[in-house]
Protein backbone atom coordinates (compact mmCIF):
# COMPACT_ATOMS: atom_id res chain seq x y z
CA UNK A 1 0.00 0.00 0.00
CA UNK A 2 1.19 3.80 -1.02
CA UNK A 3 2.42 5.91 1.69
CA UNK A 4 -0.62 7.98 3.32
CA UNK A 5 1.53 10.87 2.68
CA UNK A 6 1.33 10.87 -0.92
CA UNK A 7 -2.68 10.58 -0.79
CA UNK A 8 -2.95 12.76 1.78
CA UNK A 9 -1.57 15.53 -0.65
CA UNK A 10 -2.95 14.31 -3.89
CA UNK A 11 -6.25 15.28 -1.93
CA UNK A 12 -5.38 18.45 -0.90
CA UNK A 13 -4.19 19.41 -4.24
CA UNK A 14 -7.57 18.14 -5.42
CA UNK A 15 -9.58 19.48 -2.59
CA UNK A 16 -8.28 22.80 -3.87
CA UNK A 17 -8.38 22.45 -7.84
CA UNK A 18 -10.94 24.30 -9.39
CA UNK A 19 -10.45 21.58 -12.26
CA UNK A 20 -9.54 17.98 -12.89
CA UNK A 21 -5.90 17.30 -12.59
CA UNK A 22 -3.68 15.29 -14.86
CA UNK A 23 -1.90 12.67 -13.58
CA UNK A 24 1.30 14.08 -14.88
CA UNK A 25 0.78 17.14 -13.12
CA UNK A 26 0.20 15.37 -10.21
CA UNK A 27 3.63 13.66 -10.54
CA UNK A 28 4.90 16.72 -11.53
CA UNK A 29 3.92 18.65 -8.26
CA UNK A 30 4.72 15.70 -6.13
CA UNK A 31 8.07 14.68 -7.66
CA UNK A 32 6.73 11.28 -7.44
CA UNK A 33 6.41 8.64 -10.91
CA UNK A 34 2.93 8.74 -12.72
CA UNK A 35 2.59 5.20 -11.51
CA UNK A 36 2.99 6.22 -8.22
CA UNK A 37 0.27 9.08 -8.85
CA UNK A 38 -2.38 6.47 -10.21
CA UNK A 39 -1.66 3.85 -7.95
CA UNK A 40 -2.48 6.41 -4.87
CA UNK A 41 -5.11 8.42 -7.43
CA UNK A 42 -6.74 4.96 -7.90
CA UNK A 43 -7.05 3.51 -4.63
CA UNK A 44 -8.74 6.69 -3.25
CA UNK A 45 -11.11 6.61 -5.98
CA UNK A 46 -12.27 3.15 -4.66
CA UNK A 47 -11.78 4.52 -0.66
CA UNK A 48 -14.00 7.19 -1.15
CA UNK A 49 -16.73 4.65 -3.38
CA UNK A 50 -16.39 2.61 -0.03
CA UNK A 51 -17.26 5.14 2.92
CA UNK A 52 -20.00 6.47 1.48
CA UNK A 53 -18.95 9.92 1.88
CA UNK A 54 -20.34 13.15 0.54
CA UNK A 55 -17.35 13.93 -1.32
CA UNK A 56 -15.92 11.46 -4.24
CA UNK A 57 -12.90 11.26 -6.24
CA UNK A 58 -13.59 10.66 -9.61
CA UNK A 59 -11.31 9.46 -12.63
CA UNK A 60 -11.26 10.47 -16.37
CA UNK A 61 -8.59 8.68 -18.03
CA UNK A 62 -5.51 10.18 -16.80
CA UNK A 63 -7.44 13.01 -14.57
CA UNK A 64 -8.86 12.75 -11.60
CA UNK A 65 -11.37 15.22 -9.87
CA UNK A 66 -12.62 15.70 -6.21
CA UNK A 67 -16.30 16.24 -6.51
CA UNK A 68 -19.71 16.14 -4.60
CA UNK A 69 -21.73 13.44 -4.32
CA UNK A 70 -23.95 12.30 -6.69
CA UNK A 71 -26.93 11.18 -3.86
CA UNK A 72 -26.62 15.27 -2.68
CA UNK A 73 -26.63 17.07 -5.96
CA UNK A 74 -29.77 18.49 -5.17
CA UNK A 75 -28.76 20.44 -1.57
CA UNK A 76 -26.15 20.74 -3.97
CA UNK A 77 -27.83 22.37 -6.62
CA UNK A 78 -29.70 24.92 -4.20
CA UNK A 79 -26.94 25.63 -2.81
CA UNK A 80 -25.03 27.08 -6.16
CA UNK A 81 -28.57 28.57 -6.92
CA UNK A 82 -28.16 30.61 -3.58
CA UNK A 83 -24.44 31.76 -4.14
CA UNK A 84 -24.73 32.29 -7.73
CA UNK A 85 -27.81 34.64 -7.84
CA UNK A 86 -26.88 36.77 -4.71
CA UNK A 87 -25.33 40.20 -5.12
CA UNK A 88 -21.69 39.89 -5.57
CA UNK A 89 -19.58 40.76 -2.60
CA UNK A 90 -16.76 43.72 -2.48
CA UNK A 91 -13.84 40.99 -2.50
CA UNK A 92 -15.49 39.25 -5.57
CA UNK A 93 -16.21 42.61 -6.96
CA UNK A 94 -12.41 43.43 -6.48
CA UNK A 95 -11.16 40.58 -7.93
CA UNK A 96 -13.13 40.44 -11.22
CA UNK A 97 -12.19 44.68 -11.82
CA UNK A 98 -8.67 43.10 -11.42
CA UNK A 99 -9.09 40.45 -13.73
CA UNK A 100 -10.97 42.73 -16.47
CA UNK A 101 -8.53 45.51 -16.06
CA UNK A 102 -5.06 43.93 -16.08
CA UNK A 103 -6.19 39.92 -17.77
CA UNK A 104 -5.87 37.59 -18.81
CA UNK A 105 -3.89 37.26 -15.62
CA UNK A 106 -2.75 33.85 -13.81
CA UNK A 107 -4.25 33.00 -10.02
CA UNK A 108 -0.62 33.56 -8.25
CA UNK A 109 -0.33 37.49 -9.79
CA UNK A 110 -4.00 38.12 -8.81
CA UNK A 111 -3.19 36.84 -5.29
CA UNK A 112 -0.20 38.96 -5.42
CA UNK A 113 -2.14 42.33 -6.53
CA UNK A 114 -4.99 41.54 -3.58
CA UNK A 115 -3.07 39.98 -1.36
CA UNK A 116 -5.14 37.28 0.01
CA UNK A 117 -5.97 33.52 -1.63
CA UNK A 118 -8.40 34.36 -4.40
CA UNK A 119 -9.28 30.59 -4.57
CA UNK A 120 -12.55 30.90 -3.35
CA UNK A 121 -13.72 34.08 -5.36
CA UNK A 122 -12.67 32.75 -8.59
CA UNK A 123 -14.67 29.58 -8.22
CA UNK A 124 -17.87 31.52 -7.27
CA UNK A 125 -17.22 33.85 -10.32
CA UNK A 126 -16.53 30.85 -13.03
CA UNK A 127 -19.53 29.43 -11.50
CA UNK A 128 -21.51 32.53 -12.43
CA UNK A 129 -19.92 32.55 -15.59
CA UNK A 130 -18.43 36.12 -15.56
CA UNK A 131 -14.59 34.94 -16.08
CA UNK A 132 -13.18 31.88 -17.77
CA UNK A 133 -9.56 29.92 -17.85
CA UNK A 134 -8.06 29.75 -20.63
CA UNK A 135 -4.56 27.91 -20.46
CA UNK A 136 -0.75 29.31 -20.75
CA UNK A 137 1.29 26.78 -22.47
CA UNK A 138 3.74 28.28 -21.80
CA UNK A 139 3.77 27.84 -17.80
CA UNK A 140 1.57 25.26 -18.42
CA UNK A 141 -1.19 27.51 -16.22
CA UNK A 142 -4.46 28.80 -15.91
CA UNK A 143 -4.93 32.44 -16.84
CA UNK A 144 -8.24 34.05 -15.41
CA UNK A 145 -10.00 36.43 -18.03
CA UNK A 146 -13.48 37.89 -18.12
CA UNK A 147 -16.30 36.22 -20.39
CA UNK A 148 -18.66 37.22 -22.96
CA UNK A 149 -21.43 37.08 -20.25
CA UNK A 150 -19.76 39.85 -18.35
CA UNK A 151 -19.52 41.87 -21.42
CA UNK A 152 -23.27 41.12 -21.86
CA UNK A 153 -23.91 42.17 -18.50
CA UNK A 154 -22.68 45.77 -18.71
CA UNK A 155 -24.08 46.16 -22.01
CA UNK A 156 -20.31 46.90 -24.01
CA UNK A 157 -18.75 45.13 -26.81
CA UNK A 158 -15.36 45.40 -25.73
CA UNK A 159 -13.53 44.92 -23.08
CA UNK A 160 -11.95 48.38 -23.71
CA UNK A 161 -14.85 50.30 -23.24
CA UNK A 162 -14.71 50.22 -19.89
CA UNK A 163 -13.87 53.69 -18.11
CA UNK A 164 -10.50 54.60 -18.00
CA UNK A 165 -9.35 50.88 -19.51
CA UNK A 166 -6.19 52.27 -21.02
CA UNK A 167 -4.56 54.09 -18.21
CA UNK A 168 -5.79 51.29 -16.27
CA UNK A 169 -4.53 47.89 -17.74
CA UNK A 170 -1.35 49.51 -18.31
CA UNK A 171 -0.75 51.06 -14.97
CA UNK A 172 2.97 51.65 -14.47
CA UNK A 173 2.98 52.22 -10.69
CA UNK A 174 1.08 48.71 -10.54
CA UNK A 175 3.38 47.48 -12.92
CA UNK A 176 6.65 48.66 -10.66
CA UNK A 177 4.56 46.98 -7.76
CA UNK A 178 4.28 44.00 -9.16
CA UNK A 179 7.90 43.39 -10.52
CA UNK A 180 9.05 44.03 -6.99
CA UNK A 181 6.89 42.02 -5.23
CA UNK A 182 8.06 38.92 -7.71
CA UNK A 183 11.98 39.94 -6.94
Amino acid sequence: MLTMNIKSKIESLLFISAKPMPIKQLSEILAVKDGEIKKAGDELVEEYKQNNRGIQIIKDGTKYQMVSSPENAQIVSEFIKDETTGELSRPSLETLTVIAYRGPIGKAELNRIRGVNCALILRNLLLRGLIETKEDDQAGDSLYVISFDFLRYLGINDIKELPDFERLSSDKILDNVLNETKE
